[in-house]
């Protein structure tokens, strides 16, 4: 299931990639979601001004929007270096994809505090290799 701030997360890094609004196509590939489910989802995140979506044209988050991207994208970015970090696990991608829409703002300042976050979290993210880049992960491990 994805949340909503999985798909504020989703929204971000697209239209960072494209420089512009984020498609519909984009943010249900990067989920792993129908386009119909995505869509909705969208509509919902729209009737709470977090995002404006033009038919055609893409969508782009408001500011409320990009400011709960950005803490989802930080809370990610504490996951995966938690994981890799403290628990090394080799699967780390998969793990806090799975784990990020279920563990909450609390938790997530709990473990930062293991992991000593770097006060650029979180522009630190590679939205292409989909990691945080101050991670130390070997060349076959970024290309899942």
């Amino acid at each position: 299931m994805n949340t909503q701030a999985q798909y504020l997360k989703a929204i971000y890094l697209t239209q960072q990639q494209a420089d512009g609004p984020a498609s519909t196509g984009d943010i249900a590939d990067l989920l792993d979601v129908s386009p119909a489910s995505a869509n909705e989802m969208i509509g919902k995140l729209e009737d709470r001004g977090l995002l404006e979506h033009e038919k055609y044209k893409g969508v782009d988050l408001t500011d409320d929007g990009i400011h709960q991207a950005r803490e989802a994208l930080q809370n990610y970015c504490i996951i995966e270096r938690f994981l890799v970090e403290v628990l090394e696990v080799e699967e780390f991608r998969a793990e806090a994809r799975q784990l990020e829409g279920v563990i909450d703002e609390t938790v997530a300042e709990r473990l930062d505090t293991i992991i000593d976050r770097e006060p650029q979290c979180p522009d630190c993210f590679d939205a292409e290799d989909d990691v945080c880049a101050l991670l130390d992960v070997e060349a076959e491990a970024t290309s899942d």
